[in-house]
């Protein structure tokens, strides 16, 4: 099941002028010769992917290493993406035709391009125009490498405490709520290294804010599949203050930690598909 049923996407743009000019300029199609070019970068990371995931376990150290490794490498040249005008005043960083107002520019949705997807795993861009905001969500039972491909983006990232530590309470939250420790807050800047999360440390329930224009290449294995017990679930955090007895088992500072309420997918996540215009990837 693709990663967009997840994230509450439409279907596919209908092939109107507005929609071809938009993707002409989001992405650059290259001219790739076929079978007699060296292999493209993409092209042996989508190999590395298929040939040692698994929709059973999670990858090993060394499999893990070689995938940020080939991540590391990879430009936006290298999926097709264009990095023009990207310190405009429009917010998405790409040109868009027919832009009425300010307020409309600002209103752009984040652009979600999947690249592959198997039972073993999903290989998807995201291009995030300035400001906007992939809210709190988990990633039950997976692993996933993120490679900023450019611009800049904040990442928040919780890990549960365990053992569980959950509340119930009538005032602020109707539902409960359970505690997670901030595992990190900072902003990644392109060009800059792979990051990993794990089934249980590394951030697993994180967010992204976009502080400019910029894109994102995911690694997600195993991929979402309900079925299978890996449903994204967004989530809303409370300063630990909030629900705080006295009793919760927390090490370190007050300010590390948060209470995470489960919620339904918000209403303002406003993101829409796009078309992978990169050199072709063999399946």
């Amino acid at each position: 099941m693709s990663r967009s049923r997840y994230f509450g996407l439409s279907n596919p743009f209908t092939s109107t002028s507005t929609t071809t000019m938009f993707f002409q300029r989001l992405f650059a199609m290259a001219n790739y010769s076929s079978s007699s070019s060296p292999k493209t970068s993409i092209q042996a990371l989508y190999d590395t992917c298929k040939n040692n995931l698994t929709p059973s376990s999670s990858p090993p150290p060394q499999l893990i290493h070689d995938l940020s490794s080939k991540l590391d490498t990879l430009g936006p040249a290298d999926v097709g993406l264009r990095e023009e005008n990207q310190e405009d005043d429009r917010g998405h960083g790409f040109s868009m035709p027919n832009i009425p107002s300010r307020i409309d520019r600002w209103a752009q949705p984040i652009t979600y391009v999947e690249l592959s997807e198997s039972d073993s795993f999903t290989m998807c861009m995201f291009c995030f125009p300035t400001s906007s905001v992939i809210p709190l969500h988990d990633h039950p039972g997976m692993t996933v490498l993120s490679k900023v491909l450019y611009g800049s983006l904040h990442v928040k990232g919780y890990d549960w405490v365990e053992p569980a530590c959950i509340k119930i309470s009538k005032g602020i939250s109707q539902a409960p709520v359970r505690l997670a420790k901030l595992s990190v807050d900072k902003v990644l800047s392109a060009p800059c290294t792979t990051s990993v999360l794990y089934p249980n440390t590394g951030g697993n329930i994180h967010c992204f804010t976009a502080v400019t224009s910029c894109a994102v290449l995911d690694i997600l294995t195993p991929p979402y599949e309900e079925s299978a017990g890996r449903k994204c679930t967004y989530y809303r955090d409370y300063p630990y203050s909030s629900f705080r007895s006295g009793d919760e088992p927390i090490d370190g500072k007050e300010d590390e930690y948060a209470w995470l309420e489960e919620i339904e997918t918000p209403d303002d996540l406003y993101m829409r598909q796009g078309m992978y215009a990169g050199p072709p990837i063999q399946i």
